[in-house]
């Protein structure tokens, strides 16, 4: 089965379940394709997210976007009668032209990949915007709600009940947002399915503290800075902690719009030495703080809006790693934490019990051994992810066999798939690159071309407008760094072989490249790209890092008058297996299998004959035969990765 992902936003470093359900699907034979409206707000990633075999694909710029748009408007797939429906029920503040502008890309993303389901994690934006997609495709979905989203973030239990009648099914976190979803929409009850968020253990080495330690008592707290986590208490009981003469130390890890006023706080309460706000951290540190503290303390409560914790996952990762837990009756934590076995529960709100418990905690290192065994093993018994997925499984496969869309088997091998790499699209330099792009799509409808960087400078001509829908485009600099921060040990290999080289490009010029063939590596093994057509000396760079990590063949296309020195670029053409060279000099000594491409060259006739094409209409530059013999060059090549 080809499952789709949507999210609004991915990666988000608080949603590590997001990437344990994919990481667990994908080891179940399910094939995915994961969609992100936006871009990440950090470059920090997860570790283990770099398992994933899915390739992200993040909505295009704000000009592409809108010509998917216009391609759904021409095609009347632009779903204006729904978008009116909307507004006029639930406001303009729901956006509903943005959300199916959003789905158009998305739509033609799962078509083409053949999506027969895609799931929806938070009933919020992304779930909004799955209404349209489905609209527009005709392509189920499914959502995962959670609590804030659909008690704060929707707005509007209306909206709510429109997109659990549309949904194939929804699954909640916890039995307690199980019966708060069927409270506010009676009519999905059936298909409203609780599915618990799961652990996956060996990301969390199993240690219990130490009974026999004498230094200051470790707790740490983890989560947003937002009202509902309730840090204001927790600091509140640290403020009682030590007017009881408990030698502690508090760890607040995390950030958001809080902080500020926490920090505020810790000073008025003189607190600076025994609580530290440590900001947000990659999960290697958050586990190594996990491990390194005494007890993990949430002290979860409900905020002004009504939105609060439902089940939070970092009181699952601190049971896995052994830790006694405190926190609050609120909302389905005690699903997870049990009273007096695993750790200690009081009302929400309420910073003198919340004292109370820790310093229970604080006073007996017994006590937090005992219970940091039993949080533990009820993790192994209930919360491992291999247990929690199968009732996502279930149901997916419930509507695979249900639907006639669905295909239950991976995708095959199929034809030796191209590549055309842009260093940058529209690009002046390159002024026959639209002409060769639109003569190889009609070829070979099979190229994927990608260009690394879009110039918002250019008015698009309608021939242009036409071919940007068929470009893929690399996210924003932050999707993009993300990436290069989460591989270091490949950005290591990288940068060590560069610097083995005799000849080695410019450093700016190399990180750049090496960023965008890492955003590329999992998309291009994805689509089973054999060969990759660099298609200018700067992408040619970018080529030659693929080729050495997916053993694709490479050919280039040399400008006439390249940026980069003719010895970098004589270096890299060592790793091309041919190309098309616009310089004469450089043609004349490469030599076979590189060709002089006269009809690229700056030569006065040839770029008088460029200016004759759009009253012509016809290439005068190139014999008729030429893209052919082109397109057959380049399988040919192909078949030799």
């Amino acid at each position: 089965m080809r499952l789709g992902y949507l999210y609004s936003r991915y990666p988000v470093l608080s949603q590590t379940f997001c990437d344990t359900e994919m990481l667990a699907l994908e080891q179940r034979g399910f094939a995915l394709t994961v969609g992100s409206i936006h871009s990440p707000l950090t470059s920090i990633r997860h570790p283990h997210a770099g398992r994933l075999q899915a390739p992200v694909y993040y909505a295009p710029p704000q000009p592409i976007l809108r010509l998917w748009e216009e391609k759904a408007r021409d095609e009347n797939r632009w779903p204006a009668a729904l978008i009116a429906t909307h507004e006029q029920k639930y406001g303009k503040g729901v956006k509903a032209a943005t959300r199916a502008r959003n789905a158009t890309y998305f739509a033609e993303l799962f078509v083409r990949d053949k999506v027969d389901n895609f799931h929806v994690h938070f009933a919020n934006r992304a779930a909004h915007t799955a209404l349209f997609l489905k609209a527009i495709a005709n392509i189920p979905f499914s959502i995962t709600a959670h609590g804030q989203d659909f008690m704060a973030d929707l707005g509007s239990d209306d909206l709510l009940r429109e997109i659990c009648a549309a949904a194939e099914f929804v699954a909640v976190e916890t039995e307690y947002s199980r019966s708060l979803m069927m409270e506010r929409c009676p009519d999905s009850a059936t298909k409203i399915h609780r599915v618990y968020n799961g652990m996956d253990l060996s990301n969390f080495l199993h240690g219990a503290p130490q009974a026999g330690n004498t230094g200051p008592v470790e707790i740490l707290s983890i989560g947003r800075l937002v009202a509902f986590k309730g840090f204001e208490y927790l600091i509140e009981a640290c403020e009682q902690l030590r007017q009881r003469n408990i030698q502690f130390h508090c760890e607040i890890v995390g950030d958001g719009p809080l902080r500020a006023r926490l920090q505020q706080q810790i000073d008025e309460l003189r607190l600076g030495a025994l609580v530290t706000l440590e900001g947000a951290l990659p999960q290697g540190r958050v586990m190594e703080k996990l491990r390194g503290c005494d007890i993990f303390a949430l002290a979860s409560t409900i905020d002004d809006h009504g939105a609060s914790d439902i089940f939070p996952t970092v009181i699952l990762e601190a049971m896995a790693s052994a830790r006694p837990v405190v926190s609050t009756t609120t909302a389905g934590i005690s699903e997870s934490v049990v009273e007096k076995e695993t750790g200690l529960l009081v009302e929400a709100g309420e910073s003198g019990l919340f004292a109370d418990a820790l310093e229970i905690l604080c006073r007996s290192p017994e006590l937090r051994v005992r219970y940091g065994g039993a949080g533990r093993a009820r993790i192994e018994r209930h919360f491992q992810i291999e247990t929690t997925v199968q009732p996502l499984v279930e149901l997916l496969q419930k509507k695979e066999h249900s639907s006639p869309r669905s295909a239950s088997v991976l995708p095959s091998p199929g034809r030796q798939k191209l590549a055309y790499l842009l260093d940058r699209w529209p690009d002046d330099d390159l002024p026959s690159l639209d002409t060769e792009l639109f003569e190889m799509r009609k070829r070979n409808p099979d190229i994927v071309a990608v260009a690394c960087e879009f110039v918002d400078q250019r008015r698009l001509t309608v021939a242009m407008k036409r071919l940007a829908r068929q470009l893929e485009f690399l996210p924003d600099a932050m999707a993009i760094e993300a990436e290069w921060q989460a591989n270091r040990k490949l950005v290591l290999a990288l940068e060590d072989d560069r610097a083995n080289e005799t000849v080695r490009a410019p450093a700016d010029l190399f990180l750049r490249q090496a960023r965008f063939a890492l955003s590329l590596r999992r998309m291009f093994a994805q689509k089973q790209i054999s060969h990759v057509h660099a298609t200018s000396s700067r992408a040619l760079l970018c080529g030659v890092l693929l080729k050495k990590m997916l053993g694709v063949t490479l050919s280039a296309s040399i400008e006439a008058k390249p940026p980069i020195s003719r010895e970098v670029i004589q270096n890299a053409l060592r790793h091309a297996v041919g190309g098309r060279i616009a310089n004469r000099k450089l043609s004349e000594q490469l030599g076979a299998p590189f060709t002089f491409d006269r009809a690229g060259s700056n030569r006065v006739w040839v770029r008088g004959l460029r200016l004759l094409k759009p009253v012509s209409r016809i290439d005068l530059t190139r014999r008729a035969s030429f893209w052919q013999e082109w397109t057959r060059l380049l399988e040919g090549w192909s078949t030799r990765s």
